[in-house]
């Protein structure tokens, strides 16, 4: 259901995830049955995606998603760009600010999913909308009128750009063409591999990030924050930082002490010259021997094997690992008494603003929050910690403030994907496996954190609990009899966030490794194998294509090999083939990488391969090189110089994406390939190095 709202220009809206019947000021037609657009609106929904024709011949869809370097701002445009006949270049996507109501979160793969059917139904019915307009203004049958480049042709030749119309296409609410979206035979946009329309702002600096914005009076800001994880000021002597020149304010909260001055180089001089007495966080006597051996405790028991059976077994650990996105954690605040105002990179923003109304004492009504896009996420920008610490310190220092979480700060006490165990055993007979179990425990976050929000606040205590993981991915993948699991956790201070491909990416890792084990116990091929024991053609298909354009099996020298692996989640589906250099298994390098993937409809190809990249260095990362350790309560690494996640020397020579063709709406793609990567990684290390890997990253 699409619906017309009050307005001077032609202004369509269609529902997100709600039923059409609630929208505001809808009435049923005479013979009590509503079609699209023949009802008007009057004020907009918050749960609908709304498109509006302005004058000036520009196409806007304000998106109830953030933008966070993955493209979807390009794909929503393309789709608009596709049914509108609309210029790429003509079509603007700016992010909405939080919403009271309605679905504004980004992540779970969905978003292209969930706006494919939305977004094109709009552009068809405002295209509707424009061609009959232009119709009645030339007395000609709207049959006979075509559509290109943001404007409707008439056979002889005359124009009129969609800005002309769109007034009088405002007041149609009936159109006299079909409203329907094309069928995927015609389209020409869709499904064309396209440069993002951001591109070019990106790379000239013109694109802003919340750090770029000049709110007025905001001044820098930075924090000094406690050497373990969890601890408190006992007492701090600011004298000296207080003295120093450009030092406007110094704030205690929460989690440390505030610096807020004229700007970031007087601000951190200031907070370096903080003299701060701390206690010891909860954790200051835990490291990771000990974590490694609660976790390995809480894993559930295997239980007996099936009689009569062989089995391979697996343990396998996974390290705590950062999300670190190369856009540093930046929010800017203007709290007062009565009101605030923010400004922040959000895949949670209604969610966010009602926890800061929350930590600063306003009704939710009263606090505004503006989306920014983000320089990358990666699960990271769920939660918001920067942003309600930056409403904090400016409520405290009664000004504007703008926060920076600098780099150290995030990944020393920012969130992190869980560290977690897994206990796999395959039992098979005959030649083929009759009973798979994956059996795993991870670290849950559960600790009393000040404030009345659990993501940051001010005074009393407030417990949080993250359940364990779920059970084990592979629930259908494989034909593999008697499939079962069961999880555990260990409860422990530690501030822990999805990451991308949340549990899938540990745990079908593990899985994958076990598959070849298995196809080794059995003396097959792994490829073979697989093909032999997947269940869905299409994951079949994915795997076939990587083998053949990877070469799978091709005679390689002494310390090198290849690695393949699949995943299916989101509705979609992918395979990867790597090629690994371990001559010195200490300094591995995987030298290409082939991945395949059906993701139903490809909105945009060129996006989704660089998706798919980007998960490519994911695996190649966690797997061999990057992750945290936990020493003494403390996260040991603190930058990008002991972090080691992959560089420009770790890339793979040779990077390929295939595309299959699909007619399907489109599932999800972007954690998709995470799992994947990861498992082809690991399986070319084994076959290069002759081990069976168990701790990951490898090289930690």
């Amino acid at each position: 259901m699409v619906y017309t709202l009050a307005a001077s220009t032609l202004t369509v809206a269609a529902p997100l995830g709600c039923d059409g019947s609630s929208a505001e000021g809808v009435e049923p037609t005479a013979d009590g049955v509503r079609t699209p657009s023949d009802v008007l609106v009057t004020g907009t929904d918050e749960e609908m995606l709304v498109l509006e024709v302005t004058a000036a011949n520009r196409v806007v869809v304000r998106l109830p998603r953030v933008e966070v370097g993955q493209g979807i701002t390009t794909a929503v445009a393309m789709m608009i760009a596709e049914e509108l006949d609309a210029r790429l270049a003509d079509v603007d996507i700016p992010l909405a600010e939080a919403r009271t109501k309605g679905n504004q979160y980004t992540g779970g793969s969905n978003s292209v999913g969930s706006l494919y059917g939305p977004a094109r139904e709009l552009a068809a019915t405002a295209r509707a909308k424009l061609v009959t307009a232009a119709a009645r203004r030339w007395h000609l049958s709207p049959r006979l009128l075509r559509t290109r480049d943001t404007m409707v042709i008439a056979p002889d030749g005359r124009t009129a750009t969609f800005g002309s119309l769109t007034e009088s296409a405002a007041r149609i609410h009936r159109p006299a063409v079909s409203t329907k979206p094309k069928p995927a035979s015609e389209h020409r946009v869709i499904g064309r591999p396209t440069t993002r329309i951001d591109a070019r702002d990106i790379v000239t600096g013109k694109a802003k990030y919340a750090g770029d914005l000049k709110v007025a009076g905001a001044k820098p800001t930075v924090v000094a924050r406690p050497p373990t994880l969890g601890g408190k000021v006992v007492s701090v002597d600011d004298r000296a930082a207080r003295a120093l020149p450009g030092v406007h304010a110094v704030v205690r909260v929460a989690g440390g002490v505030a610096v807020v001055a004229e700007s970031f180089h007087h601000a951190f001089k200031a907070r370096d010259a903080l003299r701060i007495t701390w206690a010891p966080g909860p954790l200051a006597a835990l490291s990771d021997a000990a974590i490694r051996s609660r976790l390995r405790a809480a894993v559930p028991p295997l239980g007996t094997p099936l009689l009569g059976t062989r089995q391979v077994t697996g343990e396998f650990e996974f390290a705590f690992v950062s999300h670190a996105p190369m856009e540093v954690l930046t929010a800017v605040a203007d709290v007062r008494a009565d009101r605030a105002e923010l400004w922040f990179s959000s895949q949670t923003p209604m969610d966010a603003r009602d926890s800061i109304a929350s930590a600063v004492g306003l009704p939710a009504s009263k606090v505004r929050v503006h989306v920014t896009r983000g320089g990358g996420s990666f699960g990271r920008r769920l939660n918001f910690d920067a942003a309600i610490e930056a409403a904090l310190i400016s409520k405290a220092a009664h000004r504007p403030v703008k926060l920076m979480w600098s780099r150290n700060d995030d990944i020393r006490h920012g969130r992190m994907r869980p560290a977690s165990h897994h206990r796999i055993r395959a039992s098979h007979a005959g030649g083929r496996v009759v009973a798979f179990t994956h059996m795993m425990a991870s670290v849950n976050e559960s600790y009393e954190r000040e404030g009345p929000a659990a993501q940051g606040g001010v005074t009393g205590a407030v417990s949080v609990s993250r359940a364990a993981g779920p059970l084990p991915s592979d629930s259908g993948l494989y034909n593999f009899g008697r499939v079962s699991g069961d999880s555990g956790g260990v409860e422990l201070a530690m501030p822990l966030g999805a990451w991308r491909s949340v549990d899938s990416g540990t745990m079908r890792t593990a899985e994958e490794i076990v598959v070849d084990e298995v196809a080794g116990s059995l003396g097959e091929d792994p490829v073979a194998f697989r093909r032999t024991t997947l269940r869905s053609k299409r994951v079949k298909a994915v795997l076939d294509k990587v083998a053949s354009a990877g070469n799978w099996g091709r005679a390689m020298p002494d310390g090198q090999a290849q690695g393949v692996a699949v995943h299916e989640e989101y509705g979609s589906c992918v395979a990867c083939l790597v090629e690994i250099d371990a001559t010195d298994p200490k300094k591995p390098r995987v030298t290409k990488v082939v991945m395949a993937a059906d993701v139903g409809t490809a909105v945009n190809p060129r996006g989704l391969e660089a998706q798919l990249m980007g998960t490519a260095t994911d695996g190649i990362s966690t797997v061999l090189q990057a992750g945290l350790h936990i020493d003494r309560g403390a996260v040991r690494e603190g930058s990008f110089a002991d972090f080691h996640y992959a560089r420009q020397r770790h890339a793979p020579l040779h990077f390929e994406a295939h595309i299959m063709p699909s007619r399907r709406d489109p599932g999800g793609a972007g954690e998709l390939g995470v799992p994947a990567a990861a498992g082809a990684v690991a399986n070319a290390y084994a076959r290069a190095t002759g081990t069976r890997p168990r701790r990951f990253p490898i090289n930690f």
